[in-house]
């Protein structure tokens, strides 16, 4: 380990929509099509789009780059580029070093084969020699947890237990490059943490990461820096945090304060803490703004937390729910919250509304607040849950 590098350098991808070549008659046309093109410099005709638009980045040994973005951003062509499974039509693709590809785990599992079997297949495509998975074979079969079952064919095991055996090859190969493909999803919640400490060990060795994954929570963890991509341009480049809160930011609600008739202007909303909140924890905001220029305008100031996960509301609260009136005149809210939630990255948006009208709302900033770490525990809901066990006197 220690000798891998990855690079992209200036690298454009052009795909044409629904192309197909079924017979003669359509190849004969679309080669000269790609003859005239090469002699006119990769122009665009009807049907094409650029899925890449002069994309660079390097990660170099110790180095782990997350790339995130919304769907249809690029992501999937970058890592299709770094494997070598298509070319890009300018620019250029380096990647130095045995690569590790945890891409589409347990896709290429052979479904008559059993687990056993399966180990060394994969474990020969992806370069490892007999003598080598041989000596890996026990820590394989442990890792994935599947020792009961790996003389079994692997069409008689589930998903989750054929993405643990095909994650647990591919990492245990002694590799110098990780491309990593939203693999730190697989499994239960418990195998999750396992492939997720897995990665963390290969990259502190040194091994030099590309980590797609829409888990922003994941990508803030593993990664030192982040790529930020909007439909196949590069929107930012540079420290994780920063980009994930770029890109958070774009999947909120937007502010449409403006000029608000009922004269409540939301201003800013400000985390208290800058580092991450331990699951279960609690969390102060200020949300500054001014009141209404007369009396007998009732509005509320509240917040709405929302998962960037799946994107769904799980809390909403206001000044009304506590008894509060917003002044005449400048205002300062303060907001305490008790994150008993998963880690994550979640939004705060503050938003004004009617009481009892909650559609008839306008949304105000919107803070980021980074949920880490606590009490492990499975689901959607911190519990902080407290055990003890006893024996009982006379029990056998």
């Amino acid at each position: 380990m220690g000798d891998g590098l990855i690079r992209f350098d200036g690298v454009w991808k052009k795909f044409r929509r629904g192309e197909r070549h079924d017979s003669l008659r359509d190849l004969i046309p679309a080669l000269g099509r790609t003859l005239v093109q090469r002699r006119r410099g990769d122009a665009l005709e009807r049907q094409e789009f650029w899925a890449l638009e002069d994309v660079s980045f390097e990660v170099v040994p110790g180095q782990a780059l997350g790339i995130i973005g919304p769907n249809g951003a690029g992501k999937s062509t970058v890592l299709k580029i770094l494997t070598r499974l298509i070319r890009p039509t300018r620019g250029r693709s380096v990647v130095r070093g045995r690569v590790g590809s945890l891409i589409e785990i347990g896709g290429s599992l052979h479904p008559d084969l059993t687990g056993r079997e399966n180990v060394f297949l994969q474990g020969s495509v992806m370069g490892m020699n007999r003598g080598e998975i041989t000596r890996k074979f026990d820590e394989i079969v442990e890792f994935a947890g599947l020792a009961e079952f790996v003389d079994t064919p692997v069409k008689r095991y589930s998903s989750g237990m054929t993405a643990r055996l095909g994650f647990s090859v591919a990492a245990h190969l002694e590799t110098d490059v990780m491309i990593i493909d939203e693999v730190l999803a697989v499994g239960d919640s418990a195998f999750q943490r396992k492939a997720f400490d897995r990665m963390q060990t290969l990259v502190s060795a040194g091994v030099p990461a590309v980590v797609v994954s829409h888990q922003l929570e994941r990508i803030a963890s593993l990664c030192d820096r982040a790529m930020l991509l909007t439909r196949g341009r590069v929107a930012h480049h540079g420290p994780t945090a920063e980009c994930i809160e770029a890109y958070a930011l774009s999947q909120t609600v937007p502010a449409t304060d403006g000029d608000a008739p009922d004269g409540v202007r939301l201003e800013s909303i400000a985390v208290g803490a800058s580092e991450p909140v331990i699951s279960g924890g609690r969390v102060r905001l200020v949300i500054r703004g001014s009141g209404p220029p007369r009396s007998g305008m009732s509005r509320v100031v509240g917040v709405r937390v929302r998962s960037l996960q799946t994107g769904g509301i799980l809390y909403v609260s206001g000044t009304e729910t506590h008894g509060l009136e917003l002044p005449m005149g400048a205002f300062e809210l303060e907001v305490e919250l008790e994150m008993n939630v998963a880690p994550g990255i979640y939004a705060v948006e503050s938003a004004v509304w009617a009481p009892r009208r909650d559609a008839d709302s306008r949304n105000g900033p919107t803070a980021l607040i980074h949920v880490s770490g606590g009490p492990s525990f499975t689901g959607t809901v911190q519990m902080k849950s407290a055990m003890r066990v006893r024996g009982m006197a006379g029990a056998v």
